[in-house]
């Protein structure tokens, strides 16, 4: 597999949709000539030349079928709920099409508790709502699958069509558009129950969503000005947006074999960036085209760590730069394979040791984070910062490496010194924060478990600013524009992009950082992987660590998201995916949701794919380099915008 794989060779999108549909016509119609031939006589001359369009393979077949005393017509009308359903086979080879599995077959969702149980049962619907029982769609007897998004549906109403997943890549055409949309709705209301546990009413969606974000229950109400009114600062600069078959180079500049197996990702703004693998930090060099070049190594366990630290023991996870990029703080998970730790490793960088482990305390109790980062996007670079913030699943604090009189700690008289909790709110009830980012100012947005994002101002981590309901999947991972206006949410098999600008009713444009949004929020928008990628993925199809591109100026607008997902990196044009009259939001039902992306595939399963920092953009391409970290090698990518 080449590093530089574009999603083009992959994707079935709308324009080509038909002529693989034409593809599958054709071959059926063959198998049927043969049926209507002498079985022996196989010779090209008696064969009808291929139909070159597919109203003719329609019109053809049927003619061919009025040999028989049912047409398709007669047979769908007899039928409930009949479809006809394609199978993708090839994969991403050259050979790559859809054939036909079913010329005529039906649909039906029932509620079950087996999801894998024996396709021949006769099942009814259960209505004792005990909760251990679930939506399943069945498609004649190749098909039963639970209904949820990682079935990846995805409509295309102009062609009555639905593609999704389930052990394989399908499509269904639908014979009329009530019936296609009948489906679609269905399956919607199915996903809301199976997600929520509770019927999928009217009342009971205005329950879970607030009446504030009717928007994203019903999307096709929802204003969508505060998407297309939005000011891009590299909107007039010519060819800044990715066409619908991006037409971007991808062009790898360098690749390093790492020491050891990378376990996280520390870009710099300045000189370094750091690999942090199973035994040690990497420095490498900052360049326009990447990174590159192997600098310092330094082993956890070659006599730079101070004496007795767990650090040897175990595999940082989370590396965090401070202090103009010369300190870094290392986190280990506990053991057990949860992501909590009861404290912290300070870095020296320019010493290349360990100077001290840290333990988190609060009033004289040891406690526990899941998660740390910088107060602000450009705080790493503040040589005098000695403040972070961290989270757990119950709280959001900032700490300080200072003691409480703003002295710098005495490290030689204290052998695990505490640090010290300066602000932040420990919440009684079950929040179940996973994730947090911070903005240019450093408001703070924050994921959880049920797929709420909060919003809290730079005054108070108290009480959010603007909570967001979610969709009902786990946030995983959670970034923020350095402006605060956009917040992009990682879950398994979706991005969730997110506008937080509302006009409040003086008519001042603010953000849900600093004000009550209200009822004037703007539906999300949903990027996926299109169901052929999904599959393609692999087992480890998942969703991670969506994030912006790396900007820390005012009025500078990012251009790019990345996410990883398995051996893909998957890369969006931003302002693209703000534009509401692109070409992948037509025919769509239900949220926006955006299918065109370019794909890195590596060799294997990637750590993380970020951005450099903007200062690293050359004249020739709109985007700062890519960077890719495999567990034994690093890639670096520019975008260029040569045709």
């Amino acid at each position: 597999m080449g590093a530089n794989h574009s999603r083009e060779d992959l994707e079935l999108t709308d324009s080509d949709a038909e002529e693989h549909e034409e593809q599958s016509e054709q071959e059926e119609e063959d198998e049927e000539e043969e049926n209507y031939h002498d079985a022996n006589d196989r010779s090209s001359e008696r064969r009808p030349k291929t139909p070159s369009s597919l109203d003719e393979v329609e019109a053809k077949l049927q003619a061919l079928q009025l040999k028989y005393s049912s047409s398709t017509t007669t047979q769908n009308s007899n039928l409930k709920n009949a479809v006809k359903l394609y199978l993708h086979i090839g994969g991403s080879t050259p050979a790559a099409k859809w054939v036909v599995s079913d010329k005529l077959t039906s649909y039906s969702f029932v509620k079950t508790s087996r999801i894998d149980g024996d396709d021949d049962d006769e099942e009814d619907e259960d209505e004792d709502g005990d909760g251990d029982s679930w939506w399943v769609l069945r498609v004649g007897s190749k098909i039963r699958v639970k209904v949820s998004t990682e079935v990846q549906l995805k409509t295309f109403g102009d062609q009555r069509r639905v593609d999704f997943v389930a052990k394989g890549v399908w499509a269904m055409k639908f014979f009329s558009d009530e019936e296609y949309k009948s489906f679609v709705s269905k399956f919607q209301d199915c996903v809301f129950e199976n997600t929520y546990g509770v019927e999928a009413i009217e009342e009971n969606k205005v329950k879970v969503y607030g009446k504030d974000f009717i928007g994203w229950l019903k999307p096709e109400i929802a204003d969508d000005s505060v998407w297309e009114d939005t000011e891009d600062s590299f909107s007039k600069s010519p060819g800044s947006e990715t066409p619908v078959r991006a037409n971007q180079d991808l062009r790898e500049e360098f690749e390093e074999a790492a020491n050891g197996g990378i376990q996280s990702l520390a870009l710099g703004a300045l000189d370094n960036s750091f690999l942090v693998g199973d035994s040690g930090v990497q420095v490498v060099k900052n360049f326009t085209h990447g990174i590159h070049g192997k600098g310092v190594y330094v082993n956890f366990d070659g006599g730079n760590s101070r004496k007795g630290s767990s650090l040897v023991h175990s595999t940082p996870k989370k590396a965090l730069l401070m202090r103009a990029e010369t300190n870094m703080l290392l986190m280990s998970p506990m053991n057990g394979g949860k992501p909590h730790s009861t404290g912290l490793h300070q870095f020296d960088i320019e010493t290349g040791k360990i100077v001290t482990e840290w333990k988190f305390g609060k009033d004289g109790t040891d406690i526990t984070m899941r998660d740390v980062t910088n107060d602000s996007k450009g705080a790493q670079l503040d040589p005098s910062g000695s403040t972070f913030l961290g989270l757990d699943d119950n709280r959001l604090c900032r700490w300080d490496m200072r003691d409480r009189n703003g002295m710098v700690q005495n490290l030689a008289n204290a052998s695990t010194p505490v640090l010290n909790w300066t602000q932040g709110h420990q919440f009684s009830r079950g929040t179940n924060f996973q994730c947090f980012a911070t903005t240019g100012d450093g408001s703070i947005v924050v994921g959880s478990l049920d797929g709420k994002i909060r919003l809290y101002s730079t005054n108070s981590m108290r009480q959010a600013k603007t909570a967001f309901p979610g969709l009902g999947s786990p946030i995983t991972h959670v970034d923020v524009t350095f402006d605060g206006k956009w917040i992009l949410g990682t879950t398994d098999t979706y991005l969730i992009l997110v506008c937080t600008m509302f006009t409040d009713k003086d008519g001042n444009t603010k953000t849900g950082f600093t004000g009550r949004m209200g009822n004037r929020i703007s539906a999300p928008r949903l990027l996926k992987l299109n169901p052929l990628d999904s599959h393609l993925a692999g087992v480890d199809n998942k969703f991670r660590n969506a994030q912006f591109s790396w900007v820390t100026e005012n009025g500078k607008q990012e251009r790019h998201l990345v996410a990883t997902v398995g051996k893909f990196s998957v890369i969006w044009n931003f302002q693209q995916v703000k534009n509401g009259s692109h070409e992948c939001y037509r025919h769509q039902e239900g949220l926006k949701s955006c299918y065109c992306y370019k794909i890195v595939l590596k060799d294997d399963s990637i750590v993380d794919s970020r951005f450099m920092h903007e200062k690293y953009a050359v004249t020739d391409s709109p985007e700062a380099p890519l960077v890719i970290a495999t567990p034994m090698k690093v890639s670096s990518f520019s975008i260029s915008s040569r045709r």
